[in-house]
């Protein structure tokens, strides 16, 4: 399996990416970038990465969503793209706050705690619809991990269209998010414009 291993505030610096929207709570050193102005492609370019880092998505998954968002009959393009990013199961297991990061969610989805609709689930791409319910498998709700991950993460707000029962470790997604719940730094008209090339 293909992974990204560059040290994650260095990427955030590249990307001028504060890490909180990845989860991560210390402060990037941000540097001052002074007379570096990014072309049009430039930035287009940053935008699809920024998207591609936050959601842990790699290049080919990433052009699939955009041909799917191209598909969908509503919205415009790159609202549905971000819809479907938002709706990857390890992205909706961190916004409900049952992973620290996205990497953490991801992981927990991959060694099988995950159950959607009453099934296990081990596909961290696996793409969520409303009414679905996640939660925890019985075995783990009781293990550390999950104590320490809500101590963690226990503060942070859900969005509307999730919602969260922390004592019994489990979400339901009650809505399809529109573009503007969604507050991932991202824009997503340059992506489009991008892949329009």
């Amino acid at each position: 399996m293909a992974r990204d291993m560059t040290p994650v505030l260095k990427r955030c610096r590249s990307l001028d990416l504060d890490p909180v929207y990845l989860g991560i709570d210390k402060k990037s050193k941000r540097n001052a970038r002074t007379g570096k102005k990014l072309s049009e492609d430039g930035q287009q370019l940053r935008e699809k990465q920024k998207a591609k880092f936050i959601y842990g998505v790699l290049e080919k998954p990433f052009r699939n969503y955009f041909a799917r968002a191209q598909k969908l009959k509503y919205g415009t393009t790159g609202d549905n793209l971000m819809i479907l990013l938002e709706l990857r199961l390890d992205n909706v297991m961190f916004r409900l706050g049952y992973g620290r990061t996205r990497k953490e969610a991801r992981q927990i989805v991959d060694h099988k705690h995950v159950l959607v609709n009453g099934k296990t689930v081990n596909i961290p791409s696996y793409q969520l619809k409303a009414g679905d319910v996640i939660e925890i498998k019985e075995k783990f709700k009781g293990a550390q991990r999950y104590k320490d991950i809500l101590e963690v993460t226990g503060a942070r707000l859900v969005p509307a269209w999730l919602e969260a029962d922390h004592e019994a470790l489990s979400g339901t997604v009650k809505a399809i998010p529109t573009r503007a719940e969604i507050d991932v730094p991202v824009n997503d008209v340059l992506i489009v414009e991008l892949y329009s090339k």
